[in-house]
């Protein structure tokens, strides 16, 4: 393993870069990032994430019997592309094979046409039986199994739609759950009560994938855990399968009709429902099974909305998770401004233009749930997606607008203020979405095996907000940033880092903690300062960046390191550093030098690996603009410090 003792940065000879260096870089990087501005003002740059969702949508395809061959072509090809060295598909560039990634993809690649003969295809075999087959996999790859005959019903989790009748108190209600989890789980609930059947149109299946007939098996629960939550939802699992098939018609219908209203009032027009992959994708197969033509309004607006997610470039074709403008727009937004030149003032003007067009200031969304009486005033992270605005997104473009112009934007700011104040948890932090999302206990049902059904506070999140509010003139000496910065100081872990939830991994949450901190005018000498810069100098790698891969997710593995240093990261570990007070510090040097080095030839940066996270262990995101925008907001921010 790789020295990173911070000592050792201390004792290589100080070669502080030229600020000609810094300053050319810092203006080619805003140049092009000015050219790449759409023509109303906003930025958006693609989104990744792994195979899973290329598959999913080709396979879709087949449920419906609606191929396209050129975009089943492209897509394939996409797949191909993606298959690890291990033989099956990672969560993210360069990590281990996931099985249930690797199951949809081989099924994705069979159905396009590759011959289970073909040796890319037999090293996947081989890969997913050597780790159990597909009866391994989670329970949304089980679902899309099933609705191709793969395996029995049986094999999913029991979450009969009636669950839609069920009183808010109760210990599961949609409420209970986050927005992402709701959005996909309600249309698949109807989806699951008329279990579909694929129409399938090449007859594919993949009974080679399981190293026992799928009728054999007995267990198909994903958690054997002998815990006490598990233990009992086990059993009522098994219950709620014998009980199921008996429950009165009339009440099933009532959960249909209920399902479909909340589905359909939350449509979102052509940016889908709740703006997000498997949501959308769920509403099309809904539609479908209540026999809804697909010229019907309501099924072709959730076609169209999924169609809008792929990228179709000659020789590439694949398809995005959802889309990011509001947040790459606020990004990029903040990084120009850090640059204090005019031609980037002025094209920070025109994205904060853009998106005051699209603060949420009529829309009662989910959130109110939680938070009744509570005026709205956030923004999305999507084009539109006024029933889910996020607390992230919303502080990130309220500093943008506070440092671009707070007497212009002041009632934006305060709208989108009070909100943020408003969705603060009794504990302290914040979500992304909701309030009080913390129902623990929710996490061991079968069906959500994924472990990711709930929204709770935190560290970055939590970051976000108080800086913004100490940007506005809210210290430590107020409420809502005192509330903020004790929890921050309880999430802080042992070796001084933060854990980051949206952002890859330890090196985001840390600098996303330093940040808020710093703005609320912690001292720079203050312990949880210190040890968490001490904690970002002794975690960089040897060529002078900084670099996290998704696997310091799972419990037992290296936090803070990776295969390779990545730009977005570097920036980071920089901004973080320097918000600490050690913007002299030879590891800032070695850094900056790093981020010269690695520009490419329209003076920006790019990356291959993954640095920011959909759901930690299940699902991995490369956001396109990272790796653009943050590597200029550290070095003009460095510029400032040395003068």
């Amino acid at each position: 393993m790789q020295d990173h003792n911070a000592s050792t940065t201390l004792r290589v000879q100080r070669s502080e870069p030229s600020a000609k260096a810094v300053s050319d870089a810092v203006a080619e990087a805003t140049d092009a990032l000015i050219r790449r501005q759409q023509a109303d003002g906003h930025w958006v740059f693609e989104l990744e994430a792994d195979a899973t969702i290329p598959s999913e949508y080709l396979l879709l395809h087949h449920i419906l019997d609606e191929i396209d061959p050129e975009l089943e072509a492209g897509l394939a090809a996409f797949i191909r592309g993606r298959q690890g060295k291990d033989g099956g598909w990672p969560l993210f560039f360069g990590g281990a094979m996931d099985i249930s990634c690797s199951v949809k993809a081989y099924f994705a690649l069979k159905a396009a046409g590759d011959s289970p003969d073909a040796p890319h295809m037999r090293r996947a075999r081989e890969a997913i039986l050597a780790r159990g087959g597909a009866a391994r996999c989670n329970v949304f790859t089980r679902i899309l199994l099933a609705q191709f005959g793969q395996i029995p019903w049986r094999a999913v989790p029991a979450m009969p739609v009636e669950v839609m009748n069920l009183p808010p108190w109760s210990p599961f209600h949609i409420s209970r759950i986050s927005y992402w989890s709701r959005t996909v789980v309600v249309p698949l609930l109807v989806v699951m009560a008329h279990r579909l059947r694929a129409r399938n149109p090449r007859g594919i299946g993949i009974a080679e994938l399981f190293t026992e007939p799928p009728e054999r098996v007995r267990n198909w629960h994903s958690n054997n855990s002998r815990g006490g939550w598990a233990t009992l939802f086990r059993a009522l699992d098994a219950a709620l399968h014998a009980v199921e098939p008996r429950l009165p018609a009339n009440g099933r219908q009532t959960a249909i009709d209920r399902a479909v209203r909340f589905v359909t009032e939350r449509l979102n027009g052509e940016d889908g429902l709740g703006a997000i992959f498997p949501a959308m994708v769920n509403a099309v197969l809904m539609f479908h099974c209540l026999g809804v033509p697909p010229d019907h309004p309501d099924a072709a607006t959730a076609r169209r909305a999924l169609r809008g997610l792929v990228i179709q470039q000659p020789g590439r074709i694949y398809c995005q998770p959802c889309l990011s403008p509001v947040w790459d727009t606020a990004i990029i937004c903040n990084a120009l401004l850090e640059t204090g030149s005019p031609l980037a003032r002025a094209a920070a003007r025109r994205g904060a233009d853009w998106l005051i067009d699209r603060q949420i200031l009529d829309v009662e969304g989910d959130w109110a749930w939680q938070r009744p009486g509570l005026a709205s005033g956030g923004w999305a992270f999507q084009y539109n997606n006024a029933h889910y605005p996020d607390t992230d997104d919303t502080a990130m473009v309220v500093m943008a607008l506070q440092r671009l112009d707070a007497e212009r934007y002041e009632e934006p700011i305060r709208r989108a203020r009070d909100w943020i104040v408003g969705m603060q948890s009794r504990n302290g932090g914040w979500g992304a979405f909701d309030a009080e999302n913390q129902h623990d206990f929710l996490n061991h049902i079968p069906f959500a095996d994924h472990g990711a059904l709930l929204d709770p506070p935190t560290s970055d999140v939590t970051a976000r907000c108080v800086t913004m509010l100490a940007r506005l003139g809210e210290g430590r000496d107020t409420v809502p940033t005192r509330r903020g910065l004790t929890f921050l100081e309880r999430e802080q872990e042992s070796d001084g880092a933060w854990f980051g939830r949206w952002g890859t991994n330890y090196v985001y949450g840390t600098w996303s903690a330093l940040e808020a901190l710093n703005a609320a005018g912690v001292p720079h000498s203050a312990v949880a300062v210190q040890r968490a810069a001490q904690w970002l100098l002794a975690h960089q790698r040897a060529d002078g960046g900084w670099g996290e891969d998704g696997a310091s997710y799972w419990v037992g593995n290296p936090r803070g390191e990776g295969p390779v240093s990545t730009a977005s990261q570097t920036a980071w570990a920089l901004l973080g550093l320097m918000a600490a007070g050690k913007g002299n510090h030879p590891a800032v040097d070695r850094g900056v030098e790093y981020l010269l080095s690695a520009r490419d030839a329209e003076g920006l940066w790019s990356e291959e690996p993954f640095t920011a996270v959909g759901f930690p262990r299940v699902f991995y995101l490369k956001y396109h603009g990272y790796a653009a925008s943050f590597p200029l907001w550290a070095l003009a921010r460095y510029r400032a410090l040395r003068g």
